[in-house]
């Protein structure tokens, strides 16, 4: 039983010693990103379309395209909003709306009554893409709002020698009143999912991914890599898309530019559900880095620490350095890189957070199942297959 209690000891400080080298490699990778040069613009502003596939009412909708149509861009541009319930009047309410606000601009809703495979967002952009008319498609969902600038960064971006997809990182607002579970919602993407993604870009010299806020990509580059009809049946289509640009032996690059998308109200169960979601995307997608992700949750880690040790003053001292580390980093990314205030409000609950990832962790090796927007599939090998 001693030499079992030791080994335990042992164990949990080598983890919590990597994790702690982990949060400091994070620090670096977030000062990486902020310190990149801007990309300036190479020839001519292109024609961009905007497609933004819709389905549901996702909060705060509205307010994310106005901001899609509010750009100060030097070429010119339009927005397509894909409808897969063609009948919803309540979006063909909001595109009266905005084609009222904005009639300078092309806005136009695109009727998409097709499920072509079980990936319906996909779906939905294969019958948008006839539609668009710009060399240039800026793909993103429904919910993401953004800058002014936005889209004269993301094509200066692209107009670089070598490049072939743009991606940009996100935060997620969480509205007026939002509950525990929305708040761990979003403070993951800030504080966890963003730093992962900052440190992977500069351990990998590069990002060799795409994230679904934003993918850009020239209209003949898309062709090229064989269309999105490739993807209709793929879970993480955003890393399917910016992994198949990688190969063709084009760059990815991680705009500046930051979008915001927002959170529901979750219960515990929808949270959790969605979560585990997200975990088991990211297990098929990339496995080995997956595996590896355990040692990242140094706080958690830190704290089976204190308790193997018997409480001894040594597994505190380690406790505290990673404390700091972990609140350093959250900041750095959350409010330094992401500006997203919220993270100021809610790092109290970052050992919450971080012990609910390393539980999800654990358990996304448990099955293979997922539930997305209430349908329940089945994950094999990246495709998703329908349950009965």
């Amino acid at each position: 039983m001693f030499v079992l209690s030791i080994a335990v000891e042992l164990v949990t400080t080598l983890i919590t010693l990597a994790g702690l080298a982990y949060l400091l490699i994070a620090l670096l990778a977030a000062r990486s990103f902020r310190r990149a040069p801007q990309p300036a613009r190479v020839g001519i502003a292109p024609t961009v379309s905007i497609l933004k596939p819709v389905k549901g009412a996702d909060p705060q909708r509205y307010a994310a395209f106005v901001s899609n149509c509010s750009q100060i861009y030097s070429g010119r541009f339009e927005l397509l909003l894909g409808l897969s319930e063609p009948d919803d009047a309540a979006l063909l309410a909001d595109v009266e709306r905005l084609q009222s606000q904005f009639p300078q601009l092309a806005i136009r809703a695109v009727p998409c009554p097709l499920r072509l495979g079980t990936n319906g967002k996909v779906s939905t952009l294969v019958q948008m893409l006839p539609h668009a008319l710009g060399d240039v498609l800026v793909l993103n969902d429904a919910d993401i709002a953004v800058q002014p600038d936005y889209l004269e960064r993301i094509t200066a971006a692209l107009s670089q020698p070598g490049v072939g997809l743009v991606t940009a990182p996100y935060y997620a607002a969480t509205g007026h009143a939002p509950n525990v579970w929305t708040r761990l919602e979003a403070l993951g993407i800030s504080t966890e999912f963003m730093p992962g993604v900052l440190t992977s870009r500069m351990m990998e010299r590069g990002v060799h991914f795409a994230l679904g806020s934003t993918l850009a990509l020239r209209r003949d580059t898309l062709s090229a890599i064989g269309g999105m009809q490739q993807l209709l049946d793929q879970l993480a289509d955003d890393y399917e898309l910016g992994l198949r640009v990688d190969r063709s032996g084009l760059r990815i690059t991680l705009s500046p530019t930051i979008v915001q998308t927002s959170v529901p109200a979750y219960t515990l169960h929808q949270f959790w559900q969605h979560q585990l979601r997200w975990s088991r995307t990211v297990r098929d997608a990339r496995l080995f880095a997956y595996i590896g992700l355990c040692t990242t949750y140094a706080l958690p880690w830190a704290l089976l620490n204190v308790i193997a040790s018997g409480f001894a003053l040594p597994s505190f001292t380690l406790l505290s350095l990673v404390v700091l580390a972990r609140v350093a980093l959250a900041l750095s990314v959350g409010v330094g890189v992401l500006r997203d205030g919220q993270v100021l409000r809610d790092l109290f609950l970052l050992p919450v957070r971080d012990c609910f990832s390393m539980l999800l962790w654990a358990w996304s090796f448990a099955g293979n199942d997922i539930v997305w927007r209430g349908e329940t599939y089945r994950l094999h090998r990246g495709r998703l297959i329908a349950k009965a």
